[in-house]
């Protein structure tokens, strides 16, 4: 009588253990399948917390080199921003290069323009943002969400000659999704 009243109370055990989670995943319901937004990691303002809009100097560093060298070693597949076509690692190399001509007057007779060609790497410091891509998920008894990254896009800041920003650049996407980038491409 002892061993079937055990195998009994385990067995109950076991039941009520699966029907819970089975109800908290019966509980979750898809708010979307796929939002897009930018989430600022360097905060330059001396005002704000530093946890506002910032990831911590050295671990927003590691998280981009990690990013970069995964990228430009050729580990991780990148895809251009906005046609989904995968990017080669040299070609995300030569990307994080910023080729510019500048045309200078010359200051002496006969004053003609000469120009200049400056080739400006992109630095970590210069990628400010993160642009996400998830699956978002909310359970309706707690309201608790559940966030899955589809994707993710480093973005650097664009200034005009004045040092003005003038917004933020794209620079590839690297998805964690099976389903991405086929289904984008479809859209």
């Amino acid at each position: 009588m002892n061993k079937i009243s055990s195998v009994f109370f385990i067995f109950s055990i076991m039941m009520f253990a699966l029907s819970c989670r089975n109800g908290e995943s019966a509980d979750k319901n898809l708010v979307t399948k796929r939002i897009q937004y930018d989430v600022p990691i360097h905060n330059a303002e001396a005002d704000m917390d530093w946890w506002v809009q910032n990831i911590e100097g050295s671990n927003r560093e590691k998280l981009l080199t990690d990013i970069i060298q995964q990228v430009t070693g050729g580990k991780v597949k990148a895809y251009d921003f906005l046609t989904c076509k995968p990017y080669s690692a040299d070609e995300i190399k030569n990307m994080m290069k910023r080729i510019d001509t500048i045309s200078f007057e010359r200051t002496t007779p006969p004053y003609d323009l000469v120009d200049t060609v400056m080739v400006t790497e992109i630095r970590l410091s210069d990628i400010t943002r993160l642009r996400f891509l998830e699956e978002w998920s909310m359970n309706e008894k707690t309201l608790a969400f559940t966030k899955k990254v589809a994707g993710i896009c480093p973005m650097v800041e664009r200034l005009s000659d004045s040092g003005e920003l003038r917004g933020y650049k794209p620079l590839f996407w690297v998805f964690f999704d099976d389903k991405y980038p086929t289904e984008l491409e479809m859209k």
